[in-house]
């Protein structure tokens, strides 16, 4: 199983179909996963998301197609999919910096947005310690918020929820904590765009119970499923942001699994973060590709 050569081919198939619709399950279905899991992906490989490659390929192949072939910009506009000729003039603007009109001129500078191919890259061989258990269904309970995405560093938007935990609630919190990871839990769902910062998640800070708990707490139901669990040793917050960019680059593609777009869980060894072998766990919910 090669997961690259499966997601070159759906790369070729974007390529192959930029001047007309792209089937966003057909490119899954080439790729071999979900469709989340390659949006995810590919988000993380290539710094962007699907959809503001294919629309940045559009435009550059647009810039080519004004200047070699004696195409109207109402054709081409349609063509590309925009509402009308001005939507596309000012995302054609936005990119090249010259209107579409210009770019037919002789001698006007245009932006070229190369085809990207995933390719392997060896680098130092570090272990990375997981483990893959099944769980039954179960809950989060604890305090619900809805945030912006940060890459790096601590996000100053859980304040308001960890000035929460009060040590009154915490055990209380502790008491409902009856299934692993026991202790409390981050807990990452509903993703807007999983690997672009600023995009907005609902971020839980609770405990995983069998049962939904006493009312005044928000409750986040989690399906029975299979996890892939990574084991963090180090300073926090970095080593937590180095690892989920191994698990991207490096894990999924060689691992058979997939993400199935459920919650992500955190767990922390204590509030206590100043150690340099702090210790975290890391809970994806995952499910075999089948080729």
């Amino acid at each position: 199983m090669n997961i690259l050569a499966h997601f070159n081919e759906a790369m070729d198939y974007i390529e192959k179909n930029l001047m007309c619709d792209i089937e966003p399950s057909q490119i899954s279905h080439i790729a071999g996963c979900s469709e989340y899991h390659f949006r995810r992906m590919f988000s993380f490989l290539a710094g962007m998301p699907l959809g503001e490659y294919i629309r940045r390929r559009r435009l550059s192949t647009a810039g080519i197609l004004l200047q070699t072939k004696p195409i109207k910009i109402i054709d081409l506009a349609l063509q590309l999919g925009y509402e009308s000729p001005e939507a596309f003039s000012k995302a054609f603007l936005a990119m090249h910096g010259v209107t579409p009109s210009q770019a037919k001129k002789e001698n006007t500078s245009l932006k070229v947005f190369p085809a990207m191919t995933f390719q392997l890259t060896i680098r130092g061989g570090i272990e990375m310690n997981y483990r893959i258990i099944e769980k039954n269904e179960f809950y989060i309970v604890g305090f619900k918020k809805r945030i912006t995405m940060k890459f790096k560093g601590i996000n100053p938007q859980m304040d308001s929820i960890v000035e929460k935990l009060t040590p009154q609630v915490i055990a209380e919190l502790k008491g409902l904590s009856d299934v692993e990871p026991k202790g409390i839990l981050s807990v990452s769902a509903n993703f807007e765009e999983r690997t672009t910062e600023d995009s907005q998640l609902d971020q839980y800070i609770g405990v995983a119970a069998s049962k939904a708990g006493s009312s005044g707490y928000d409750i986040l139901p989690i399906a029975a499923s299979t996890w892939a669990v990574f084991n963090v040793v180090g300073i926090f917050p970095d080593a937590i942001q180095e690892t989920w960019s191994k698990i991207y680059a490096e894990w999924f593609p060689a691992s058979g699994y997939e993400m199935t777009g459920g919650p992500e869980l955190l767990w922390n060894e204590s509030p206590d973060t100043s150690r340099t072998d702090y210790k975290s766990e890391i809970w994806i919910p995952v499910r075999r590709i089948e080729f």
